[in-house]
């Protein structure tokens, strides 16, 4: 069960792009962030036609998150457990029925919460906080579980080219961090830094569209796949579709991507 992330960057803006890299990657579920879309605007005819059944939680011009399978889903929750009054669209759960087990997938778009301090900052705590909670609630079933998508946070300094750079940003300050932290240290496997543990710089996963950051390879890793112990056990790769960022037109994200044998 290959099962990737995307950061689209504008469902529409970046159809073009999404629907060339399916056939090519292959994945067997994909969860999108920034559909940047309302749910009856979704063009999903589009990427049904390939193959794809699609559900979406969408809002009007920003935020929003889809899960795209080409396997059974037995069911789809939309919306982080913790604040009725959260509108924002930001997480979706998908259970879905692999070959040799059920694999709970969850997909997320973290607040970015800048600028730091302000109400951005603390909206984006307070969630990270809901997602501690979900997170353990995950981890409770002793089910595999993924969680993954754009979690606007750099773990280290060593998943920014220039960390100097950030240490003032909401991405990358200690609170953030630490917050982080608390959710993998319960007992979550980060499959891309697993792949690459001694690496010293990197593997990126987003650079901006300012200051030729993409030219100069200045970027930083903000799109994470945490696995459950479960679903550790079942790993048997995960990579980064870096070459995406060098399409026309491209999302300032690239797909990341884990295959487990279930």
């Amino acid at each position: 069960m290959k099962i990737a992330s995307f950061n689209v960057n504008g469902i529409k803006a970046r159809l073009h792009q999404l629907t060339a890299w399916l056939p090519e990657a292959q994945p067997d579920i994909v969860v999108l962030q920034e559909i940047k879309s309302v749910d009856e605007g979704f063009p999903s005819d589009a990427i049904e036609d390939l193959g794809w059944r699609v559900w979406t939680h969408g809002q009007k011009s920003w935020n929003g998150v889809a899960v795209l399978s080409r396997l059974p889903v037995e069911d789809v929750r939309r919306g982080l457990p913790g604040d009725d009054g959260d509108e924002q669209a930001r997480w979706i759960e998908a259970d879905v029925m692999g070959e040799r087990c059920m694999v709970t997938v969850a997909g997320l778009y973290l607040p970015n919460g800048n600028p730091a301090p302000g109400p951005k900052y603390d909206y984006k705590l307070a969630w990270m906080e809901r997602l501690r909670h979900r997170a353990g609630a995950l981890l409770a079933t002793e089910a595999p579980a993924v969680m993954l998508g754009d979690y606007n946070v750099i773990p280290e300094p060593r998943d920014a080219a220039r960390p100097e750079n950030w240490v003032d940003d909401a991405l990358f300050l200690p609170e953030t961090r630490a917050a982080f932290r608390r959710v993998v240290h319960q007992g979550w496997t980060d499959a891309i830094r697993i792949r690459a543990p001694q690496a010293t710089r990197g593997p990126f996963t987003f650079w901006d569209y300012q200051r030729q950051s993409w030219d100069r390879d200045n970027g930083i890793r903000i799109d994470h796949i945490l696995l459950s112990p479960q679903a550790a056990d079942l790993m048997r790769d995960a990579g980064v579709d870096r070459d995406q960022r060098a399409g026309e037109k491209p999302s300032d994200h690239v797909p990341v991507w884990v295959d487990l044998a279930a």
